[in-house]
């Protein structure tokens, strides 16, 4: 069953993504603040790539720690919940997947955003009951599994491996094989969050924003400060101005003691 904010997701994202051009112009102020550096549009869309892949990447980390500690009642200001909800801006239920052959593999070449794969389901045809949902097993686990008696697959009980054939080319098969013609699989994943560009045009030899060719960042709105501050950080590193990741840690500092209170 999709989630409530998986559904919040599809329907209002743009509500909930985070403004590029705030962020650009937070991060101009502060750079530019007792003339510590000026940070191009290009040196920009680079640092807010790798900002956002940094903090989409630490959602999980930090459910895996925070799964381990003792939660609360009240669903606002429990760490899990909070974590579960930015994630959950990235799901994808139930996609329609082209069974490529009559053995069992799955065209996921089109699934170009797929960050972590969570579940599939498979509708066979003939079968009571709908949808059957895939246990994921290892390919040394095959001949385990195909010649025990109680762990054998079926069409109720299917199962898949993830295997690839090249680099660059993962192919997932399912077992019992469904028909190309005849069955249909669905997947459900965790994407990618889209690459955030600050798109411009030059007026007067200077960058002006430009919204048509720009993309938000893909991350809750409350990632705000963080990108900010993490941008900062990077921008420091790279254009040699080790003010500015001192302004960032300390303003990151001044958040994280503020979250503890």
């Amino acid at each position: 069953m999709q989630s409530l904010y998986g559904a919040i997701a599809n329907t209002n994202k743009k509500e909930i993504m985070v403004s590029i051009n705030d962020v650009y112009q937070k991060v101009l102020a502060l750079a530019n603040k007792e003339q510590r550096g000026y940070i191009t549009p290009q040196e920009f869309n680079l640092f807010a790539d790798q900002a956002q892949q940094e903090i989409f990447e630490q959602y999980f980390y930090d459910l895996n720690q925070s799964m381990r500690l003792p939660g609360n009642n009240a669903g606002h200001s429990d760490i899990v919940t909070n974590i579960e909800e930015k994630i959950s801006l990235f799901e994808r239920y139930d996609k329609l997947v082209q069974v490529t052959n009559d053995f069992g593999d799955l065209k996921m070449s089109g699934v170009t955003d797929m960050y972590r794969l969570q579940m599939i389901r498979i509708n066979y045809s003939g079968i009571e009951g709908g949808f059957k949902l895939a246990e994921e097993i290892q390919l040394n686990e095959l001949d385990k599994y195909g010649t025990s008696p109680l762990g054998n697959w079926s069409k109720k009980r299917p199962v898949y491996t993830r295997y690839s054939t090249s680099p660059g080319s993962p192919t997932i098969k399912v077992y019992p094989y469904p028909s190309p013609n005849s069955d249909s699989v669905y997947i459900s994943y965790i994407r990618k969050p889209s690459k955030p560009i600050w798109g411009y045009e030059m007026v007067s030899e200077k960058a002006l924003y430009n919204s048509d060719n720009s993309n938000d960042f893909d991350l809750h709105d409350s990632e705000q400060s963080e990108l900010v501050y993490r941008i900062l950080a990077l921008a420091g590193l790279a254009i040699q101005k080790p003010e500015l990741t001192q302004t960032a840690a300390a303003l990151e500092g001044a958040k994280v003691q503020q979250e503890k209170q």
